[in-house]
């Protein structure tokens, strides 16, 4: 997927631009929710993006409390055909319920970097536990994954599910998207997701 990252937690302009909904956690969640960052292709059009809830995720506070953080993070994705590149030089894949499980592995991926690791072996952990991610997220029929079923918009969705050492990650698709999410310290079961109707409420 050929996009950018603009990482700027809190401005809502990027998530404005989207021309499709966004999800997070619905209104039984009580806690923090704040921005994450949103994906954006060559010609500036949104596909994808994040909205945390709990903790903003810190491999400073991981250091010092790997048990700590406490997460939840949904992953939007539009849903879009294959189409040829900005520049007509090439082809963007169509985005699928792959997209969203690589996304939200990749994402928990991020926030889960070995700090007690020396730093010369670093990059190879990354490296190795990338393509693993990426493997997991092309083979959602496969043993890696199971199935659970949450509320969207209160309809039952099913998700491909997993647990891991660093976290869980789920992905599916809803109404016009791909959804995927990944978190620890918040157990999955339990969650419902819903359109966010006001994104000022993550904006703070």
């Amino acid at each position: 997927m050929e996009t950018r990252t603009d990482a700027a937690p809190g401005a809502v302009d990027g998530y404005l631009m989207a021309d499709f909904p966004w999800y997070g956690l619905d209104g039984a969640f009580t806690g923090r929710r704040w921005l994450g960052a949103v994906g954006v292709s060559a010609d500036g059009t949104v596909e994808h993006g994040s909205i945390g809830h709990g903790d903003e995720p810190s491999l400073k506070v991981e250091a010092a409390d790997p048990e700590g953080q406490r997460f939840a993070v949904v992953v939007t994705v539009a849903q879009r055909p294959g189409r040829r590149s900005a520049d007509g030089t090439g082809v963007l894949e169509a985005t699928s319920v792959t997209t969203a499980a690589w996304l939200a592995g990749s994402g928990l991926l991020s926030c889960t970097w070995p700090t007690h690791m020396e730093r010369a072996l670093r990059q190879d952990w990354m490296d190795q536990q990338t393509a693993t991610a990426w493997d997991l997220a092309d083979d959602l029929g496969g043993s890696g994954w199971s199935t659970l079923t949450l509320p969207v918009d209160g309809v039952p969705t099913p998700f491909h599910y997993r647990e891991s050492e660093y976290g869980w990650v789920m992905a599916g698709a809803a109404r016009g998207v791909n959804l995927g999410a990944y978190g620890r310290g918040m157990s999955a079961y339990g969650l419902a997701l819903s359109v966010v109707r006001d994104l000022t409420s993550y904006a703070a």
